[in-house]
């Protein structure tokens, strides 16, 4: 049994926890402020510490670094209040785990320690194993030299044999989609279907009925009956991408199939039960999206069972020469160009490049080389990057800040600025720089200007 630390000022709702996990099968310990919780953490073997982030005497950021200094593998979830939740962001930064806002169910609360507790226990695994065999993993169509990418095929492997829930992160071209299929091939899944949805490609209209299906004349143009996304997917996999788009009024529907796998057409009333297994992918910021209320809360942790964070290309850069050599050897096999290598100087380029568009756009390049080459070994010459090389080090010169200024001094003058402009109204200062009311909030704590009622514009 798990080992839990509750720390919370509040008796009633610390009382409450106490009950609750106990009845859930954890060992639980309690502390009404954070220097008693230190002592327990002394002398007892916690596995988890949930804490209040504000506290009597130390704060909760205090007691979160605390905690780390004593041991910076133990994962920590912070209870936050509403108004609070950007400096529970900071907390994760510095370390959090993951955060819950009150008020908050029981169940959300049990539901977020025991993803932590099996993501840390996969964390500690893979180390142990690595370590212990010194294991490199290679799957089909990835290539994964560095250990940045290592580290992703390793919870690939622990994750695969499993029936969770997998909520893939990262920028656009980083091979969301490859990874995704490398779970279905390696799951118990593998020979039933594996069916890719891209929310963003759709017209938000029809999104539902791609995803449920629909029953004849369900609406105007429904001259016959369509089995949708899930019912296709039965007994296999549903990679789901750009997840953070979906409208709420499918993200209802999707929370429904998650947690009953059960769902009804579009115009039908008969209900139909799937065993599929969801792999999400987004390249938002989900806890935005949470902030700003155009994500649930409840799907967001029905989704985030297990998160596995593909690096960007500029973050593991060692992978583009082998990248190449990939790509080279597969556009040799397809057409019959005369190209079979690239020069020194042509891959120095390629490795000091930033590659906004990662491996997607890698590909890319190295293609139009290919097709554009008249000479065995791709040259600079037949590189084309969409940045202009020529003026880097004209743009490099130029100041990115006012003279004078950091840019905690730039973001202040910008802030003061947007007040200035909506006559002090907080609300109409948030919209136009582009913030929620909450993180506008939490900018003005920081710099010092007291969160009065806004005035009236």
């Amino acid at each position: 049994m798990a080992s839990i630390l509750i720390v919370e000022d509040e008796h009633k709702l610390r009382r409450l926890l106490e009950l609750h996990l106990g009845d859930e099968g954890f060992t639980t310990w309690a502390a009404g402020d954070a220097e008693t919780g230190l002592k327990i953490l002394s002398r007892e073997n916690i596995d988890l510490v949930l804490t209040d982030f504000r506290l009597p005497g130390m704060t909760g950021v205090e007691f979160l670094q605390a905690v780390k200094r004593t041991n910076s593998a133990l994962p920590v979830v912070i209870m936050t209040a509403y108004g609070t939740v950007e400096s529970a962001v900071e907390a994760m930064k510095m370390g959090a785990s993951d955060y819950v806002v009150k008020p908050f169910a029981l169940a959300e609360i049990v539901m977020v320690i025991r993803k932590e507790l099996d993501a840390n226990n996969l964390r500690e695994e893979n180390r142990t194993l690595r370590e212990a065999l010194g294991k490199r993993y290679e799957y089909d169509n990835i290539v994964a030299r560095s250990d940045r990418m290592q580290a992703v095929l390793a919870l690939v492997e622990r994750v695969a044999p499993t029936n969770s829930t997998v909520l893939l992160g990262g920028e656009s071209g980083v091979g969301k989609d490859l990874i995704a299929r490398a779970i279905h091939q390696h799951s118990l899944r593998k020979n039933g279907p594996f069916i890719k949805i891209n929310s963003t490609a759709i017209p938000e209209n029809l999104l539902e009925s791609e995803l449920f299906g629909y029953e004849k004349g369900a609406f105007s143009g429904a001259t016959t009956s369509k089995p949708g996304k899930f019912e296709l997917a039965d007994k296999g996999t549903l990679f789901l991408d750009e997840i953070g788009d979906i409208p709420g009024a499918v993200q209802v529907k999707l929370l429904r199939v998650l947690q009953d796998r059960e769902f009804e057409r579009l115009g039908a009333t008969k209900t139909l039960k799937v065993d599929v297994r969801l792999v999400a992918a987004t390249n938002r910021d989900l806890r935005a999206a949470l902030e700003e209320g155009t994500f649930r809360e409840d799907l967001y942790y029905r989704l985030n069972v297990v998160p596995i964070d593909v690096p960007p290309l500029r973050e593991h850069k060692e992978d583009i020469p082998a990248l190449v050599d990939f790509f080279l050897r597969r556009l040799a096999e397809e057409s019959n160009s005369p190209v079979r290598g690239i020069t020194p100087a042509a891959m120095r380029l390629l490795v000091d490049f930033h590659w906004p568009g990662n491996v997607r756009e890698l590909q890319n390049v190295i293609e139009r080389a290919v097709t554009m080459s008249i000479s065995p070994m791709i040259g600079v010459e037949d590189i084309h990057l969409e940045s202009p090389r020529t003026n880097s080090g004209a743009r490099s010169q130029e100041p990115l800040l006012p003279e004078g200024m950091n840019i905690d001094q730039w973001e202040t003058e910008i802030i003061r600025e947007a007040l200035h402009r909506a006559n002090g109204n907080k609300s109409q200062a948030a919209r136009a720089l582009g913030l929620s009311r909450n993180a506008l909030r939490y900018r003005l704590d920081k710099i010092g200007v007291p969160d009065t009622p806004d005035a009236e514009s």
